[in-house]
């Protein structure tokens, strides 16, 4: 499967939030109600929003013959080097093809100065998990978290960079 990673740009942005909403709806079924998770798509992903994130973090979308099935998204690094992957999604169908894998890649051989990356995942995202157990992430914290009114069972993990 030929696939190619890059710097996302405004143009993105609907491929983006068809992303987030279609692999957000997958992940989370029965585990978020899908009313919450509407309303946190709106919220997080509305045009506005994503031209911020694109100001003020690092994007990257992996994209196969011009159309999007997939992204991440890096905060800005942080003093000790620490940064945060606030969001990695792609595309039911294009899970475990090594997209995901080449994504994370890309930001921490990209961005400058990554000591550690932190992440949250929900308990039960199983799929988010496995995927960054595969990757050497190792657990921090567990703590709940109220999400639009839904409690979550959160788990923090980090995984620190290798040079």
């Amino acid at each position: 499967m030929n696939y190619s990673i890059r710097t996302m740009t405004i143009d993105d942005i609907p491929q983006i939030q068809n992303v987030a909403k279609t692999s957000w709806n997958y992940t989370y079924e029965g585990i978020i109600p899908k009313d919450i998770q509407d309303n946190f798509l709106v919220s997080a992903y509305n045009d506005e929003m994503m031209k911020r994130r694109l100001e003020h973090s690092h994007l990257y979308v992996a994209e196969i013959e011009g159309t999007i099935v997939g992204f991440a998204n890096f905060s800005p690094v942080k003093e000790h080097g620490e940064i945060e992957l606030g969001a990695i999604y792609l595309l039911p169908e294009y899970q475990g093809k090594g997209i995901g894998t080449a994504l994370l890649s890309e930001g921490i051989h990209q961005i400058e100065g990554i000591n550690e990356v932190y992440i949250n995942v929900e308990k039960d995202n199983h799929i988010g998990r496995n995927f960054y157990d595969a990757k050497g992430f190792t657990l921090v914290s567990e703590f709940d978290d109220n999400f639009d009114g839904h409690i979550l069972k959160t788990v923090r993990m980090v995984l620190k960079k290798l040079d």
